[in-house]
């Protein structure tokens, strides 16, 4: 199947992260390279290392960015940049551009097992590696399944759906997307059952316990800063408010500086800013991309700017 995926805030990413003919730059989830091609074409003497965990990004990725030399596409988690980079011999980067959540491929291809629109093995792994959407479901205790949903979906009737998930699953093996769908529709209360999507917000817990993804993206921030050059930028799109707070908080962090008791009349720990806000509100797709894409709805895009 063909790697299609739509590049989200394209133009605003690419603008973004003020790229320079000769600068190192890493896409850190570059999917089918939508963004790393932009990154590519913008290099003279510059590099690009276009990261992703999917077997299938890193095939659609090597293959699209193979004519530009200055481009190196490599099978890793984006949490795990700054070990990748340091063994190819690169311990400063310019810019750090992570697009997170699922892909379009991944949602469209059924049998990965994303989606609760079409019926497929519940998988759900970025990686095509480790725990499965399907492990978790048959083998994770109540209270566990609950925590994910609660922590991980916001999910109101979590408790409810754990406890159905461990009532059928006692009957037989949860094996199918569509099976947990009807399950977790079941588990809603009659008067919830008219809500438009009562899976997405279990399927998309689910998919995040089973790729860490908010465990990654902590890690992947702090590397990037510690390989980010003075004047160079992370860009971070995210597409749900638990990646955005998350991303939010770290950045605030880093450009808070002194961390005194507010009632101290002067700073006594010297602590300085190690960033600036380039954008203080999140930057969100335009109106004429949202009428091309409307995966593009949720997205936030936000950037830092080492000091």
């Amino acid at each position: 199947m063909e790697f299609e995926h739509i590049s989200v805030l394209l133009n605003e990413c690419i603008n973004s992260l003020n790229i320079k003919q000769d600068g190192v730059y890493i896409d850190g989830t570059a999917g089918g390279a939508g963004h790393s091609l932009e990154i590519a074409k913008r290099l003279k003497d510059g590099k690009l290392f276009a990261l992703d965990r999917d077997p299938d990004a890193v095939k659609a990725s090597t293959e699209r960015l193979g004519k530009y030399k200055n481009a190196k596409v490599i099978k890793a988690n984006f949490c795990d940049m700054k070990n990748v980079l340091e063994n190819e011999g690169v311990n400063g980067v310019d810019g750090v551009l992570l697009d997170l959540g699922v892909s379009s491929h991944q949602l469209d291809t059924a049998e990965r097992g994303f989606s609760y629109h079409t019926d497929a093995p519940l998988d759900m792994r970025m990686s095509q590696s480790g725990i499965t959407a399907k492990d978790i479901v048959n083998t994770y205790s109540p209270d566990d399944l609950t925590r994910i949903l609660l922590d991980y979906g916001e999910e109101k009737f979590a408790r409810r759906i754990a406890l159905k998930i461990d009532e059928k699953r006692k009957i037989k093996p949860i094996e199918t997307t569509l099976q947990l769908a009807e399950i977790i529709k079941e588990a809603y209360p009659a008067a919830a059952r008219r809500e438009k999507n009562p899976c997405k917000r279990s399927f998309q817990a689910i998919r995040i316990a089973v790729n860490s993804e908010l465990e990654a993206l902590k890690e992947g921030l702090e590397g990037a800063f510690s390989l980010l050059n003075p004047g160079g930028r992370i860009a971070v799109i995210t597409f749900h408010s638990l990646e955005d707070r998350i991303v939010k908080q770290i950045f605030l962090n880093w450009c808070k500086g002194c961390t005194c008791p507010p009632d101290f009349p002067v700073c006594v720990c010297g602590n300085k800013p190690k960033a600036r806000l380039v954008n203080k509100k999140p930057i969100t797709a335009s109106g004429e991309e949202l009428s091309l894409n409307n995966r593009s709805r949720s997205a936030k895009l936000r950037v830092i700017e080492k000091l």
